[in-house]
């Protein structure tokens, strides 16, 4: 326990516990969802990721962004696989044109392994990346373009 000036008092976490998942004082499991909402946000905090997922996942989250009231899934695009100690995460995306693919690639597993092992404690024992498309600026002003106006009026 630290004190701020006056009486209110929080709790340090880490501050004299042990850092492992499995103790001897109970276990804490991860939930998959957890992780994937974690290595989406993370992937999507590099420059040069225009979006997460394939077509598929793309075209899903397009209509979802329509309804009023939706919510983002973080986690579209991401596949993990959790086990107790480790997990194994599996990125797809969609890079701005003009990126280096391999360095945008490297980018990325540095910022998920750090996020995810910094979070959850768990040993990331790899991040593949599947690069499924390049947008051009063109595209997706043109994109843009089309969801704000109306086709008939």
């Amino acid at each position: 326990m630290t004190s701020d000036s006056g009486a209110r008092s929080r709790v340090q976490f880490g501050a004299g516990a042990t850092p492992e998942l499995v103790s001897s004082e109970g276990r804490t499991i991860i939930a998959d969802a957890v992780v994937a909402k974690i290595a989406g946000i993370a992937t999507r905090e590099i420059n040069g990721v225009y979006d997460v997922g394939g077509g598929t996942a793309r075209a899903v989250g397009a209509l979802r962004d329509r309804i009023p009231g939706a919510r983002v899934n973080h986690a579209q695009g991401v596949a993990v696989e959790v086990g107790e100690k480790q997990a194994a995460i599996d990125i797809g995306i969609v890079a701005e044109y003009g990126v280096a693919l391999h360095e945008l690639a490297v980018g990325i597993r540095r910022n998920v392994i750090a996020a995810v092992e910094r979070m959850t404690g768990l040993e990331v024992t790899e991040v593949n990346i599947t690069v499924f498309d390049v947008m051009l600026f063109d595209e997706a002003e043109a994109a843009s373009e089309l969801d704000g106006k109306p086709r008939v009026q």
